[in-house]
């Protein structure tokens, strides 16, 4: 990681949820990801890290696994899934920055990161913490916003456009929203320890004249049809990725979950409604159930 800590994108007191998603349009966008998760998703598994979790939409999909961790940096968007997914012991909410993860090494068999690459500055730094925090033959589900997608490529052949789509470096279209080029991830996910095993070219048809003119149903049918074009070429706007954990990343010891973000100590100790790290004397609290392991939260 460079010197400086990277920026963070904090959805702090944004309604996204509802404004975005339940009152946006955007049921077309939420199906065709539904079905990509169905295709990627393992059958089940023990712990699944749900990396930019927000406010628990895609939660309730990750029906096979035992346990669930929902992992955003904003307070107000976990405290929106607590409220969706209410007191259930399956789930355990975690406020931290996904360069500086609290977790032990080895600790996950399963990871999702989904509309959240696209808000890293550094996106390898923020791969190489997820791949340290799972276990190896892990199963990771990353989904990114495609720069080299047919809108960008039209818009650039007619010169509406002066970025090129199809040169590799990120394209920063509002502050902390990127377009990213398929090479370069690959990439980024081989530098982390990631074998891609298989790509989904996503949302071909989120034009509104597409959801104006078509029912969603049918809309959903021709998505289903096009995802597997992810295998030869990705020309979507959203891509989704399935990756495996490799190297030699040792299972996390039973009895061990959190780790300190700042000095990295496994030695962690409950402490009123806080975490207490006994090597740095760094606090940790919990608040109304969210463990925050934010290193600055203002």
């Amino acid at each position: 990681m460079t010197g400086s800590q990277p920026p963070i994108c904090n959805y702090e007191g944004s309604d996204y949820q509802t404004s975005f998603w339940e009152q946006g349009g955007r049921v077309y966008e939420d199906r065709a990801e539904v079905i990509a998760l169905q295709r990627l998703l393992p059958k089940g598994g023990e712990l699944l890290l749900e990396l930019g979790a927000g406010a628990g939409r895609n939660t309730p999909r990750y029906t096979g696994f035992k346990q669930i961790v929902l992992l955003d940096y904003s307070l107000t968007q976990l405290k929106q899934a607590m409220e969706r997914m209410g007191g259930n012991q399956r789930y355990i909410y975690v406020a931290a920055d996904i360069y500086k993860l609290p977790f032990v090494n080895g600790l996950f068999d399963a990871a999702t990161m989904i509309r959240t690459l696209h808000h890293m500055a550094e996106p390898a730094v923020a791969l190489q913490q997820v791949h340290s925090a799972m276990q190896t033959g892990g199963s990771f589900i990353l989904e990114f916003a495609n720069k080299q997608n047919l809108k960008a490529i039209l818009r650039y052949l007619i010169k509406r456009q002066a970025w090129s789509p199809f040169t590799t470096e990120s394209v920063e279209f509002e502050k902390l929203n990127f377009d990213l080029h398929p090479k370069a991830v690959r990439g980024w996910l081989k530098e982390s320890g990631f074998i891609l095993q298989k790509q989904l070219a996503v949302s071909y048809l989120r034009l509104g004249l597409f959801k104006r003119i078509f029912p969603i149903d049918l809309l959903s049918k021709f998505e289903a049809w096009l995802q597997p074009t992810g295998r030869w070429c990705q020309l979507s706007p959203s891509v989704f990725t399935l990756s495996q954990a490799v190297g030699d990343t040792p299972k996390a010891q039973a009895g061990t979950f959190f780790k300190c973000p700042v000095c990295e100590s496994y030695n962690l100790k409950p402490h009123g409604a806080r975490l207490f790290c006994v090597d740095c004397t760094r606090q940790w609290p919990i608040r109304e159930g969210i463990f925050d392991f934010r290193i600055d939260p203002s």
